[in-house]
């Protein structure tokens, strides 16, 4: 019986729910790439409403930490530092020093689970898949269709995992981003510096993407368009700049003589980045982490797309227009195109600037009732 009191109280239903009793602290390993943990947020706003009395621990890589800092979600972070043996054996350490009474993992390797195993949490929860559910105690395995995973919303896929638990599925599943003082203060000064005031328009140009050059819109196509911008809204241009992506932007900066500002001296990073998308009115992105971000902030965002399939991101998209040309090519999820990227090359600027200019008079609109 004694035995049995100190055993953590997580008990499966027939159904395999977990019911949340006496759990202390849970870890969560997130996502690695920037949009993916985005799209994440509603499966964390559910776990945080289900254990509210729960410590939540989240496991992400170091430079991703400020997109989930400030939020209601976790109280803590682990570096997912998986990439070395050093670092892999810390996260070891780390896990184990918490003892956890759970862990979810959100992606989909066996790589993500084995420190959370190796560190001796029992009850670890994640879509059993990709030959990994022998390390898993349970999950949901992922819709088929005609053998192949069927793709979906990302932030469904992972709701799908609370759903399996028998967490309460909010009503709500938009991701929200939030800043506090601080962070706010050095987007003002920046904000200041560029000489950017607070009524003037902004439209934000979001060149680059970690993923691969095949997700990149070609230079002089956002260097036309800050071109045609200007001249439409005589409005300012921001050119977001990511690390290693400084070349992008001076290509851009080469080939136009419309001013821009650009970013890269700045150093902006994923935290930082928050409030300054926040105050676009609009932004121009290539289909990667900050068109999250701007759904996240309630900002109208124009995504050129052309190597990834619509279907992963089709949610929450009422301030989003997603130009992509249905090629036989496309979607191919290529790092590289190995031709002559026509799915990227085909989606010209006049097409981005009048997408934009029908977001922008969406938003007059609604500003004006």
């Amino acid at each position: 019986m004694e035995q049995k009191r100190i055993e953590l109280k997580v008990r499966l239903s027939q159904e395999n729910n977990i019911l949340p009793t006496d759990i202390k602290t849970i870890i969560v390993r997130c996502p690695n790439w920037v949009g993916d943990i985005v799209m994440a947020i509603p499966f964390f706003d559910c776990l945080r409403d289900s254990f509210q009395q729960a410590r939540l621990v989240a496991i992400v890589r170091s430079y991703a930490q400020g997109i989930l800092r400030d939020g209601p979600w976790f109280d803590s972070f682990i570096d997912c530092g998986d990439k070395t043996w050093g670092g892999f054996w810390a996260m070891v350490g780390a896990i184990r020093k918490l003892s956890p009474d759970m862990a979810v993992v959100l992606p989909n390797s066996i790589r993500s689970i084995l420190p959370i195993r190796i560190a001796g949490v029992r009850n670890v929860y994640g879509y059993r898949r990709s030959g990994r559910g022998f390390l898993l105690s349970g999950g949901p395995r992922p819709r088929r269709q005609g053998g192949q995973i069927e793709p979906i919303p990302m932030a469904g896929y992972y709701l799908e995992i609370a759903r399996w638990m028998g967490l309460k599925i909010p009503v709500e599943t938009r991701p929200r981003l939030y800043t506090r003082g601080p962070i706010e203060e050095e987007a003002d000064r920046l904000l200041c510096r560029y000489k950017i005031g607070p009524d003037e328009l902004l439209v934000g140009l979001n060149p680059g993407a970690s993923f691969g050059s095949s997700k990149c819109w070609p230079a002089e196509y956002f260097a036309r368009t800050a071109e045609l911008m200007k001249q439409e809204f005589n409005c300012k241009i921001i050119l977001f700049v990511g690390p290693g992506e400084e070349g992008i932007a001076s290509a851009i900066e080469s080939q136009t003589d419309t001013e821009l500002i650009n970013t890269s001296a700045d150093k902006i990073n994923l935290e930082l980045l928050k409030p300054l998308i926040r105050r676009c009115s609009l932004l121009i992105t290539n289909d990667t982490g900050p068109r999250h971000y701007a759904v996240a902030l309630d900002v109208p965002v124009v995504v050129i797309m052309g190597p990834t399939d619509p279907r992963y991101t089709a949610s929450n998209l009422e301030k989003t227009i997603v130009l992509r040309q249905d090629l036989p090519c496309s979607p191919c999820h290529k790092k590289q195109c190995p031709t002559d990227q026509r799915c990227m090359r085909s989606i010209t600027p006049e097409m981005v600037l009048q997408a934009g200019r029908e977001l922008l008079e969406r938003k007059s609109v609604h500003e004006a009732k």
